[in-house]
């Protein structure tokens, strides 16, 4: 079906059809400009909205071939040339910026060097204007053989399916191939991506990839056939794969709430950490007989829900209602932990729990204290925070990029730090006494993503928990990632 037969059968009656419009990235490419162009099929040439040849500052006269060939196009086509050299990516910021300000509904990325097939330029567009993706992507790794039998080199092919293992593994996609320059995507979907952030490189296809992932978009791939011919490759192998490898593990890290500048609230979810922290604050609880317990800072109840299936009667205790939080508490109380505690509260709990919750308070020794006069005499009093001195945020502080993180030690809604002397002093000012304590190791276990999660991921994870653990008990202070402590009075 040709394009402007798709674009025909996209189009209600009663309104428009999609505007479609070319990118051609060009770099020296005189010797391929003109007959690059001459291949897009006559079907799509009829139906295209413009073509916008992008010269990035090239060296010899690709502008000059570009305008040439716009004097007889067939098609409306604009040739610009950059002042000066703006990258691979930067120059596709460039195009994709015209092409949202050109009103375009869906941009086609081609390279000027004829590397890969206007011929199928067709295909990628056909997904998008039937409302099927939001970028498709043409894959010379979908039909088996192809990409050798059309020249790719025997190094570049293995690199390319390395580093597209190791991208879907860390992303959890299930691309072909991650580094096609072959791409189609609709202009509102780019909108929605900060791509003046991304990379002016190579690497700025892999990162509209994460950026497509992390904002939830549809992605489809069309099989391309490859050809590889005389063409200058200006691409420096090593540090493409160095680039890109550092992006997805940066994304992989952001996604699981490390990584500077991650904007967080104190209405983000907190993972139940059932086999770390609260796990062993509900091995506490299990040892005990059914308790009075005040759990303070209990958000939306999930643990306070596992304390009663212990048989304790549990109170929350929080500054807001969240939802589901009166199904999972027998009790609640509203109050803010940054202000002392209403006198409405007695002295009738014989355990308060107050897990991951003096981190976020302006005067911990003021909860701390108020926690502790709502004890009946013998009481006990849980604790358990995050670690400051874990070798994460001290490297981040050596390597002078100390910033806040989603979620571990330097969660932003942190605002006090401990280490175990700090917050052993905080207990001994309190005039508290340590019965037990327990440090927990990194919670490696939540980067496995459900029971779906590859097998070697599962086994790797395992592995890296184990030699964790023994980091731990051989140096707490700088491998323990949370401290645990069951108090009482001195």
């Amino acid at each position: 079906m040709s394009a402007a037969e798709v674009l025909s059968d996209a189009q209600p009656a009663h309104d428009r059809a999609p505007r479609v419009g070319v990118l051609v990235v060009a770099y020296n490419a005189a010797s391929t400009l003109e007959r690059t162009l001459s291949r897009l099929p006559e079907s799509f040439a009829r139906s295209v909205d413009h073509v916008m040849v992008c010269d990035d500052a090239s060296q010899d006269d690709t502008y000059e071939i570009g305008l040439r060939f716009r004097d007889t196009a067939s098609f409306p086509i604009t040739v610009v040339k950059h002042a000066r050299n703006l990258g691979y990516g930067g120059n596709q910021k460039a195009g994709y910026r015209w092409a949202v300000e050109h009103g375009l509904d869906v941009v086609v990325l081609l390279h000027g060097d004829g590397q890969y097939a206007p011929e199928c330029i067709e295909d990628l567009v056909t997904p998008l204007v039937r409302g099927e993706a939001d970028a498709v992507f043409g894959s010379r790794m979908l039909e088996k053989g192809g990409a050798m039998a059309g020249g790719m080199p025997a190094y570049k092919y293995a690199g390319n399916k390395i580093l597209t293992g190791f991208q879907n593994a860390l992303t959890g996609q299930h691309l072909s191939e991650w580094h096609s320059g072959y791409r189609a995507y609709r202009t509102d979907a780019l909108t929605d991506l900060d791509l003046a952030s991304y990379s002016d490189d190579f690497d700025f296809d892999t990162e509209i990839i994460l950026g497509l992932v992390r904002a939830g978009k549809r992605i489809a791939e069309v099989p391309i056939p490859t050809y590889y011919g005389d063409e200058i490759c200006y691409v420096n192998g090593m540090k493409y794969a160095r680039d890109v490898t550092a992006d997805v593990v940066r994304h992989w890290a952001s996604e699981r709430g490390f990584g500077g500048g991650v904007a967080s609230t104190e209405t983000d979810l907190y993972a139940l950490k059932a086999t770390g922290s609260h796990g062993v604050l509900i091995e506490w609880l299990q040892g005990r007989e059914p308790s009075r317990v005040l759990d303070a800072g209990c958000f939306d109840g999930r643990f306070a829900d596992l304390a009663r299936r212990a048989g304790h009667h549990v109170t929350g205790l929080d500054r807001l209602k969240h939802d589901g939080v009166a199904d999972r508490v027998d009790s609640f109380i509203e109050a803010d932990l940054n202000q002392p505690l209403p006198a409405t509260i007695g002295a009738e709990y014989d355990v308060v729990v107050a897990g991951d919750i003096l981190e976020h308070v302006v005067e911990p020794q003021q909860l701390l204290e108020d926690l502790v006069s709502k004890l009946v005499p013998g009481g006990e009093i849980l604790v358990s925070v995050p670690n400051f001195g874990h070798w994460y945020p001290r490297g981040r502080i050596a390597v002078g990029k100390f910033d806040y993180d989603q979620r571990g030690p330097l969660d932003r809604g942190h605002v006090r730090f401990f280490t175990r002397t700090t917050i052993e002093r905080l207990f001994a000012d309190c005039g508290l006494r340590v019965l037990e304590h327990q440090t927990v190791g990194t919670p490696f276990e939540s980067v496995v993503d459900g029971p779906e999660a590859p097998p070697t991921r599962k086994q790797l994870v395992r592995g890296v928990t184990r030699v964790d653990r023994a980091m731990v008990r051989a140096w707490p202070r700088l491998f323990g990632y949370q401290f645990l402590y069951r108090l009482e009075v001195a």
